[in-house]
């Protein structure tokens, strides 16, 4: 298991937006800033709605499930968490906002809390093989030039390969952040088979005494088939070299996306086998609630967020963090 503690960078950051500077304050006061449209969206009015009320009733519930609803935490994920409070205040446990807040805090925690789980990087698989996938505009290569930092900074020895190869920008981007953080890119030219490139970088990961390659793909909507098979045989050429390759496929959404994120997440878990997601961008929407959908609808790991564009805002994914941050008081 590894997290993420910057350490001082040995190469000159990208002039890129990918490394833009962090705003001021701890690792949580800055979480809690950019999860602040979510935050209001859910809390924001309920003090004054239920100012008055003697005790918490089904108006003020209704209230909140309206919230929960507009801010993308989907319909099961949103029944499962006020059936839970009615339960309460039918039995006369919630007597203000207060205490609703606190008791939707404690919810939402125990509803995340199964898919917290972070990615651990495996010593015996050399090298460890991350499949990065997703949709256009998703943010997929920018986190894997993130990623690709954070766990060099962690110790690890990470290559990338630029599989993206229908889009010419993904792969100079990719070689960007390797020659400004001494990270080798195996790339080819535009419009070359990406299972090629990703298998050439299998082999040269081995060669080089690389742990960890992370594979970038071309992004592709959910609901072009023909591409998700090309998905598919990229898994398969990698079985060639290695049975248990990808390690992981780690699937990029956009949380502004709402609920289509989680039905790209669908398909593309029924056509690949997702074992982890990157929920990004989180720091831009008040839609912030689709984890909890993804949460209950999946149950797929939710490895990582991204709440903004410098390094410290790809943070792993913590249930306990991410709903003390959302739910913060100003």
């Amino acid at each position: 298991m590894f997290g993420f503690k910057p350490k001082p960078q040995s190469a000159p950051a990208p002039a890129d937006d990918t490394q833009a500077k962090a705003p001021p304050g701890g690792l949580f006061s800055r979480l809690r800033q950019r999860l602040s449209r979510t935050g209001s969206s859910l809390t924001e009015g309920m003090a004054t709605f239920v100012l008055g009320l003697k005790e918490i009733d089904e108006e003020a519930l209704s209230e909140l499930e309206d919230r929960l609803l507009l801010a993308d935490v989907g319909v099961d994920a949103t029944r499962e968490l006020v059936d839970r409070l009615t339960v309460r205040v039918r039995r006369k446990q919630l007597a203000d906002v207060d205490a609703l807040m606190d008791a939707l805090r404690v919810e939402m925690t125990e509803l995340l809390a199964p898919v917290s789980r972070p990615l651990i990087i495996d010593a015996a698989a050399r090298p460890f093989v991350i499949l990065m996938v997703g949709v256009n505009g998703a943010g997929k290569t920018t986190t894997i030039g993130k990623l690709a930092q954070h766990l060099r900074n962690a110790g690890h020895a990470p290559l990338l390969a630029a599989g993206d190869t229908f889009r010419a920008a993904a792969v100079e981007q990719l070689q960007r952040w390797g020659e400004r953080n001494q990270l080798p890119v195996i790339a080819q030219g535009h419009g070359a088979d990406s299972a090629s490139v990703i298998f050439d970088a299998m082999g040269a990961a081995r060669a080089r005494g690389s742990d960890v390659l992370i594979a970038d793909t071309a992004g592709r909507l959910h609901t072009q088939t023909n591409l998700m098979d090309e998905l598919a045989k990229i898994k398969r050429v990698m079985s060639k070299l290695d049975l248990a390759a990808p390690h992981e496929v780690l699937l990029v959404v956009d949380a502004g996306n709402g609920q289509n994120a989680l039905r790209q997440a669908e398909e593309f878990h029924r056509a690949l086998g997702v074992t982890g997601i990157c929920v990004t961008k989180l720091d831009g929407t008040a839609k912030g609630g689709i984890l909890f959908a993804i949460a209950k609808r999946l149950g797929i790991p939710i490895r990582f967020i991204g709440v903004g564009e410098s390094l410290e805002d790809l943070r792993v994914f913590e249930a306990g963090e991410f709903v003390a941050a959302l739910m913060a008081r100003n």
